[in-house]
């Protein structure tokens, strides 16, 4: 993620990536389609996976540097690595800890943080902004809810010239996890209830491209967390 680093709190506790810096001032949003995902609607972006255990991981190799090739069988040895994806709210902030890799993350807000704090009784979680996407270049991601969780997940197609209007927020039921090609830009998954916990699989060793969305284009991507009407 971009922006500001912090440190982690303990020995021993997951790298706190840099957060997404919040703008001085409040920022419009770009709203973001939902649509329900289906394997049709989806099969641009990756795989719906029904099966935890069965869900393979696309390893790319690493790309040829001149006019020699990459050897057959070599460049995409890194392997595979699974753990939990954790997700809570702690008031108006979004987090999250990917135990696969060992990230801690801020993934969003309810609203602007550059407002006035809002008091308890008015929290809205019917949305999220987001200000920061990323992709992975050389390995997909796999994310399946524990115990039939629905989610949001947005989403853009490859390209680094990507735009706020690229993206697409899929509504997954709970009863599949998401599969994502590599080359596709997210920013994890969003759980619909306050907290949940999702089994991931991504490449043991893999690249992040970011997007810092709210300075490059000045606006926030506002996410729905709720069913399609």
């Amino acid at each position: 993620m971009s922006s500001t680093p912090h440190s982690t709190t303990s020995a021993g506790d997951a790298v706190l990536y840099p957060y997404p810096k919040a703008a001085g001032t409040p920022l419009p949003v770009v709203e973001v389609p939902l649509i329900r995902a289906t394997q049709e609607t989806f099969k641009d972006y990756g795989r719906l996976e029904p099966v935890l255990e069965t869900a393979e991981i696309d390893i790319v190799p690493w790309p040829q540097q001149g006019w020699r090739p990459v050897d057959p069988d070599t460049g995409n040895e890194g392997g595979v690595t699974s753990g939990t994806f954790e997700f809570w709210w702690e008031a108006e902030t979004l987090r999250g800890r990917n135990n696969a890799v060992g990230g801690d993350y801020v993934l969003g807000w309810s609203r602007d943080p550059a407002e006035d704090p809002g008091e308890a009784k008015d929290l809205d979680r019917s949305h999220i902004l987001l200000g920061h996407a990323n992709y992975h270049p050389d390995g997909g991601q796999l994310f399946f809810p524990r115990d039939g969780q629905p989610f949001v997940a947005p989403l853009a197609l490859p390209g680094d010239d990507v735009r706020p209007e690229d993206f697409v927020a899929f509504y997954c039921d709970g009863s599949f996890g998401i599969n994502i090609h590599p080359g596709i830009w997210h920013e994890a998954v969003f759980p619909i209830a306050e907290r949940a916990t999702f089994d991931g699989k991504q490449g043991r060793v893999h690249a992040r491209i970011s997007c810092d969305i709210a300075t490059e284009f000045g606006v926030y991507l506002k996410v729905p967390l709720s069913a399609p009407a």
